[in-house]
Order: C-alpha cells, then sequence, then structure tokens
C-alpha cells in the first residue's frame, strides 16, 4: 500500500484542488435514505462548480473519475436544491463498483482534480494508510470532509499573530508536543474569546478546533524552519531524503499526543480526577484511568467507579489494541476521531465490550441503528462527572 500512498500524496499535491472525507452509512446507504452515491460537504462546491448551487434548482456535471489508478467511471456530480433537499452528491459508478458497500464505512475518500471533467480519487481503507496521509500533507483529523488546504494557506490574523510571536520566541527547534497543545489551545482560546463557561457547554465543538489550531500552528513553525533550507539545492539524494524523514517522523510523533494533550485539558477544566499513561496489569498503560492510579490499584475500590478511555485519531484497526489495558473495567471507552465505522465491525466492538466516544457532528457519520450507543464527549465526561459524585 505504500506505493498506493505515495500516488495519493502526489496526486493531491499536484492538484489545484482536492477533497477527503470519510465514507459514511449515509454515503452507502445504510441509513435507509432513498438515494446512495457519496456525499459532498456543501463548501466543496468549488471541486465541480463555478458557482454554488442555488435553492429551488437542480445542476450537474458529467465527470470521468480514475480510481485507485486502476479503472475508471463516468459519474455525476449533482446539486439537489428542489424541494426539501440542499446537498451535493456524487453519484454513477456503475456495476460492480468496490466502495459503496458496508464494510467501506469509515474509509476515507480522496478526490484530486486534473482536468475541469477528469478527476482521480483514491479510497484509502487502513488506518496506517489514513494516518500517514494525513502526516505526509499534514492535514488536521478535523479538517476531513472539505477541501484539503494547500500547505501555503493562512489563517485567521488573530491566530496568526499568536503564531508568530510563539515562534520568535523560541529557543529550541521544535518545542514539545505539550507545549505545542498548551499554545495552540491559548491562541486559539484568545482569538475566539473562549471561556470556561463556553468550554463546559460544548467540549466536543472546542476540542476540534484546538485540533485545527494546533496543526495550523505546526504548519507555521514548518515553514519558519524549513523554508530556507528546502530552496537551497540539497548535496545528494540521501540529504534529501534524511531531511524528509525527519519532518514526516516529526509530524508522526505529534500527531500521536495531539489528541491525548487537548482530551486531558478538557477533563482538567471539568475537574475529572484522572490519571494519564497510568500503569495497570503487565505494565500496560491505558490513555486515562478514572479516578486515578491509586485508585485502580486498590482491590477495596468500587470496580463501578472506575473507568477507561483510550484515545486513537483512526481506530478501524486498531481498537482491539485497548482490550486488555484495564482488566478490572468491562466496558473500554474509546475516543476517535474517525468518522464512520461500518456495522460489522461496531457489532464486533460492542461484543467486546467497547464504548466509542467521539465528536459530536461525527455521529451522522455512523450507522444509524448504532449511533444511540455511540457518546459524544460531553456525555462521556458526564457519565465520570456522576460516577465521581456518587
Amino acid at each position: 500500500m505504500e506505493n498506493m500512498l505515495n500516488k495519493v500524496v502526489q496526486s493531491v499535491q499536484e492538484s489545484p484542488i482536492a477533497f477527503s472525507k470519510y465514507i459514511t452509512a449515509n454515503d452507502v446507504g445504510a441509513t435507509g435514505g432513498h438515494q446512495a452515491g457519496f456525499h459532498i460537504h456543501k463548501e466543496a462546491w468549488p471541486l465541480f462548480f463555478d458557482t454554488p448551487g442555488e435553492k429551488g434548482t437542480n445542476k450537474d456535471k458529467y465527470v470521468i473519475i480514475r480510481w485507485q489508478a486502476d479503472f475508471e467511471t463516468e459519474s455525476r456530480f449533482i446539486y439537489y436544491g428542489v424541494g426539501t433537499r440542499n446537498e451535493y452528491r456524487l453519484t454513477r459508478f456503475g456495476k460492480n463498483f468496490p466502495f459503496l458497500h458496508d464494510d467501506n464505512i469509515g474509509d476515507l475518500l480522496v478526490l484530486a482534480k486534473k482536468a475541469d471533467d477528469y478527476f482521480e480519487s483514491w479510497v484509502l481503507q487502513s488506518d496506517e494508510d489514513i494516518d500517514e496521509f494525513l502526516v505526509q500533507l499534514n492535514i488536521s483529523p478535523a479538517e476531513i470532509n472539505g477541501i484539503i488546504p494547500k500547505q501555503d494557506q493562512t489563517t485567521e490574523d488573530i491566530l496568526l499573530q499568536c503564531f508568530h510571536a510563539f515562534i520568535k520566541g523560541l529557543r529550541v527547534d521544535f518545542p514539545s508536543t505539550a507545549d505545542l497543545s498548551a499554545r495552540a489551545r491559548y491562541c486559539y482560546n484568545n482569538a475566539y474569546h473562549l471561556t470556561v463557561d463556553r468550554l463546559k457547554a460544548n467540549p466536543d465543538k472546542e476540542l476540534l478546533g484546538w485540533i485545527n489550531a494546533e496543526f495550523q500552528l505546526f504548519k507555521a513553525i514548518e515553514n519558519n524552519r524549513y523554508s530556507t533550507r528546502i530552496q537551497t539545492p540539497f548535496s545528494s539524494v540521501e540529504e534529501l531524503v534524511e531531511m524528509a524523514n525527519s519532518i514526516l517522523n516529526r509530524r508522526k510523533s505529534r500527531a500521536g499526543k495531539s489528541l491525548e494533550h487537548h482530551l486531558e485539558e478538557i477533563f482538567n477544566t471539568f475537574g475529572l480526577q484522572h490519571s494519564s499513561q497510568a500503569v495497570t496489569e503487565m505494565n500496560k498503560r491505558p490513555d486515562f484511568l478514572f479516578p486515578g492510579t491509586e485508585s485502580y490499584a486498590d482491590p477495596q475500590f468500587d470496580e463501578n467507579k472506575l473507568v477507561v478511555l483510550a484515545s486513537k485519531t483512526t481506530c478501524k484497526d486498531r481498537w482491539r489494541q485497548i482490550l486488555n489495558e484495564a482488566d478490572r473495567v468491562k466496558t473500554k471507552h474509546l475516543f476517535t476521531l474517525q468518522q464512520g465505522i461500518s456495522s460489522n465491525q461496531l457489532a464486533e466492538m460492542y461484543k467486546s465490550d467497547v464504548c466509542l466516544v467521539v465528536p459530536k457532528p461525527y455521529i451522522t457519520s455512523f450507522p444509524e441503528e448504532y449511533r444511540p450507543h455511540i457518546l459524544t464527549l460531553n456525555d462521556f465526561v458526564g457519565q465520570v462527572m456522576t460516577k465521581q459524585s456518587i
């Protein structure tokens, strides 16, 4: 898959505009809707049209899409604006199209425009490929389901000013992941006047805001540190590869800790008792243990008051890693930024006593029959608060 992943990244980088989204239950027709086909976010209309669709009318465009660098479809991009509908969809893929099945829920769809009516498209299915795609293009998980931002895109002026002040004062090449996350929150909170009360009222929304801000700050630091160097010729291919690997490894290291840092800030804000990276049986280290290490180690402590939470940006394949992280806790909670997982996988997860926790805006990307069993971040915090108040 590495070779294909390189093609995906190259295709996006060489395209004037590209788009990504998680394939959802709605796309594959698993929600009982009357239309299957990829739902395209309203803000992504420039991918196909010169002007946005207007309510009260339908309009469409026929395009050729080359999938996985392997086969082509003559497809239709359509805006439905008549009646109660107000949505964009990509449809018509022909018989035996392989990417609109229940098992594709949670896969990552990437569309790259090559000409006015010609596109390249890719479907990434493994957690590793999705994570690597995000790392290589420096995309925030919260930026999925929209136009892929170009590397030189700027953010709001007030955020940029805060970022630049931080970068100017850096005395190291790159800050630690904890410092980077903390500064991103500081800049975001000041730019959007985020108060503790507003954070507590909508932790799901603000968590996504923090994640986006951190990606933007990280990009700004990268541009500051590397812009001059990459304009200078490299003395050898080995030197070029070494620098590229250094950049990618740093991105992976940051991405792996970012979500954990921001979740911990949420838990601290709500005053939840917890330990991060606590040691349990056989030296296992769950990301978060509530109320903490000492309570878990106390055989007299009520097991019904113990809660464990893992955090993974993607989890289609990795959710099994958490099953033996805390033997005293029957139900393992898993927070993820994955948008959509197939019904079969969800059935297996819940059979294994894994309860998903996702940002509230992502709930609708999951099969409808499982949505009542999925917690939002606010739901999870409320449950832990209740256990700790008894």
